[in-house]
């Protein structure tokens, strides 16, 4: 098997392009312009691996996908050079358009015309559902709850693009929708829900379980001066998912894609793994004996108070499930975390 990974130097992308070396038997692409923070980390750590054929090029040149996909025709695509912070998104629209929008939609083109049975999986998001306030919630101690949505939200569920970076991801998500039904791509779409693991170079506005490891790591070792801020009243819930679970889901979609090409897929660690902040600042605390020093500042815009994937189709059409709970996760993600100090800064 021959796999591209656009974006294959970021956190989910260099994890799957390891397993790809280490236990799939695949020959493996990697794409990536080593825009983002800790790229270039992933990418020396990815040579340790294995042997791989490394592209340093730009989603948004539409001459660069296109010779990567005349040399290689890759069997499998998984899309995963993106954007992918919504305050990025508000403050420059169109750096978050040309990459998000634009850069799939060269991607789409590319295997069109050069590899039109490439199989491919995109990392879509849950914010093309918008802010999600028109859902009623009931506010407990700790948590938002959606009371109507009890094994949470489906993919029947209305689309609404309210930020760029909605409205970004949203039209590359649709793109990839309709190119299965017009020129018969054999595309997949994932709504990721929140995702965490090994890898992952998290900042205040993007990947927000492993800045808050940083953060109770930093008050372990009274590294922090002052407190560190949340956005919001610290309630907002979000279903998170382990990274070796997210490898199992991207590999069982390949070996299921007679069931899932075409196909949409909400994708998270479901209810039973859904967490607030203030409840993940309660395991913190537990798991490392600390009180953390929190202030709160003004929501983000266009914040969901609550989303949960429900992941019952993921289940029934490509035999999916996660395996990792959230609690044994943010032990992982705390080792790894305190093990890597040095490069996350």
């Amino acid at each position: 098997m021959k796999v591209l990974i656009t974006g294959g130097c970021g956190f989910l992308g260099s994890n799957l392009a390891a397993e790809a070396l280490q236990h799939q038997n695949a020959e493996v692409i990697v794409f990536d312009n080593l825009f983002r923070s800790g790229s270039m980390n992933n990418l020396n750590w990815l040579q340790s691996k294995g042997s791989f054929k490394y592209y340093h090029s730009d989603i948004r040149n539409s001459n660069d996908i296109e010779i990567v996909i005349q040399e290689t025709k890759p069997d499998v695509i998984f899309h995963l050079a993106g954007q992918v912070a919504m305050t990025t998104s508000i403050s420059n629209p169109r750096l978050d358009f040309e990459i998000n929008a634009q850069g799939t939609f060269n991607l789409l083109e590319a295997v069109k015309k050069h590899s039109p049975e490439s199989i491919i999986v995109y990392s879509s998001t849950n914010k093309v559902y918008g802010d999600l306030e028109w859902v009623e919630y009931e506010e407990t101690d700790t948590r938002y709850v959606a009371t109507g949505f009890p094994q949470g939200f489906s993919e029947e569920i209305r689309l609404d693009f309210r930020s760029p970076y909605g409205c970004s991801k949203g039209c590359a998500d649709q793109y990839m929708l309709d190119y299965y039904r017009r020129f018969g791509i054999r595309t997949v779409v994932f709504r990721h829900s929140s995702m965490f693991g090994s890898r992952q170079f998290s900042t205040f506005d993007q990947g927000w379980i492993g800045w808050f490891c940083s953060k109770a790591i930093e008050t372990k070792q009274n590294k922090l001066t002052e407190p560190f801020t949340i956005s919001g009243n610290g309630k907002q819930v979000r279903d998170v998912l382990y990274v070796d679970d997210m490898i199992n889901l991207y590999f069982s979609c390949v070996e299921h894609i007679e069931q899932a090409q075409g196909q949409v897929f909400n994708i998270g660690g479901g209810a039973d793994n859904s967490l607030s902040l203030l409840e993940l600042f309660t395991i913190l605390e537990s798991e490392l004996d600390i009180q953390l020093d929190f202030t709160r500042i003004a929501p983000r815009e266009s914040d969901q108070k609550v989303f949960i994937a429900d992941i019952s189709k993921a289940k029934d059409l490509i035999e999916w499930e996660p395996m990792i709970d959230k609690r044994r996760g943010l032990k992982n993600m705390l080792s790894w975390t305190n093990e890597n100090r040095s490069i996350l800064g």
